[in-house]
Parts: C-alpha cells; sequence; structure tokens
C-alpha cells in the first residue's frame, strides 16, 4: 500500500494535475472574489467562509477524473484489480493520495486566502480545522464518482454533476463551522456533523467504489 500511495503521488505531481492546479484555482478564487463584489471589507468578511469552502471544494474536484482513468488507460487497473490487495485497499490508498496532494496544501494555504478576503482573526483555526475534517471526505466522495464513470469516454462532465450533490453537506456544514467561529459563536453541532459525514465517507464509499470498479471491468 505504501509503495501504491509513493506511486500515485509522483504521478500527480508529475501530470500537474494535483499539486499545483488545486492550488491556482484556490489563489484564483481567493483574487477573483474581491473584484467582483467590490472591495468593501464588511462584505468580504461575511462572505468569507463560504467562498474559501466553495474554492476549496471545486479545487478537488479538478483533479478527480485522473483518480482512476490514468490507470485504466495503460492497463494497471486492471493490475490492481486481480493483485493480493484489496480492490477497496486500493480505493483508499487512491483517495489518501489524493487528499494528500490536493487537500492537504488547500489546508495549509487556507490562513492565506482568508486573509485576502477579510475573514475574521476568530475563524482562522476553525477554517483550519474544518478544511482538514471534510477534504477528506471530498477525496473519498469523489473517489467514488471516479470509479462510477472510469472508462466512458468523457466522463468527466458525468462524473461533476454526480460528485456535486454528495458534496453538498460537506460544503454547508464545512462552511457553517467557519462561519460560527468567525462569529464567536457555538460550533460543536456542525463540527459534528462534518465529521460524522467524513467518517461515514471513508467507512463505506471505498467498498461502493471498489464495487463500481468490478462492474466497469468486466
Amino acid at each position: 500500500m505504501k509503495a501504491l500511495l509513493i506511486r500515485d503521488m509522483r504521478l500527480a505531481m508529475r501530470a500537474g494535475g494535483g499539486f499545483g492546479l488545486g492550488l491556482a484555482f484556490f489563489l484564483l478564487v481567493a483574487v477573483i472574489v474581491p473584484l467582483g463584489v467590490g472591495p468593501e471589507q464588511a462584505v468580504l468578511g461575511r462572505i468569507a467562509p463560504g467562498i474559501l469552502w466553495v474554492g476549496a471544494l471545486l479545487s478537488c474536484l479538478l483533479s478527480l477524473d485522473r483518480i482512476f482513468a490514468l490507470d485504466f488507460e495503460d492497463g494497471s487497473l486492471d493490475l490492481l484489480a486481480t493483485s493480493p490487495m484489496p480492490l477497496e485497499g486500493v480505493v483508499a490508498v487512491k483517495s489518501a493520495a489524493h487528499w494528500l496532494v490536493t487537500g492537504l496544501p488547500l489546508v495549509v494555504v487556507s490562513p492565506m486566502l482568508g486573509l485576502l478576503l477579510n475573514l475574521a482573526p476568530a475563524g482562522y483555526v476553525w477554517l483550519l480545522a474544518s478544511l482538514a475534517l471534510g477534504t477528506p471526505a471530498l477525496s473519498v466522495i469523489g473517489s467514488f464518482g471516479a470509479a462510477l464513470t472510469v472508462g466512458l469516454k468523457r466522463g468527466g462532465l458525468l462524473m461533476s454533476l454526480l460528485v456535486l450533490p454528495l458534496y453538498m453537506p460537506t460544503l454547508i456544514f464545512g462552511a457553517e463551522v467557519v462561519k460560527r467561529g468567525a462569529q464567536g459563536l457555538a460550533v460543536a453541532t456542525p463540527l459534528a456533523l462534518l465529521a460524522a459525514i467524513t467518517a461515514g465517507s471513508l467507512a463505506m464509499l471505498p467498498f461502493a467504489a471498489a464495487a463500481a470498479i468490478r462492474v466497469n471491468l468486466r
């Protein structure tokens, strides 16, 4: 599993579809939004939680089609499906690689982008906490969507349509954590719901994604 994780991370870095693309898009969102809504600090501070979470969600979405597509094209996915490693473990490792290359960098740079959007000082800790807790769910849900569409020509658009509705609960509760934290309100409820979504996704979706891959490889 460790070798597969290192391999996927290297491929993502070489292909340029994970680390650089996701960070660049996240930065563009944080820069373009103030240009569109105006320089009013109060307005930017009010919409910052939602904008930062939408930017993180879309940044993760950009590289989802690469999770299984490259392995399917060169035949590696067939070898992984017949290897001693369970296919559920393969899905989990690939989801982890996607998060390490895409999700984790977004968590690290998010405070700097929060500064651009005039996020309240009290919200920075909760921004980091919510993204660290919620972005693994985005990667796992995205892996499920990628597994459903693997092998389909131009399946990226279909995958986006399938995955975006599943992303909504994570987006809602993640943004709510940051919003409440920035206002000094209690964050226990949305934070617990966000943790439950991530835990449920990690527990169930690798099995669903593995089943979808088996169907598509027949």
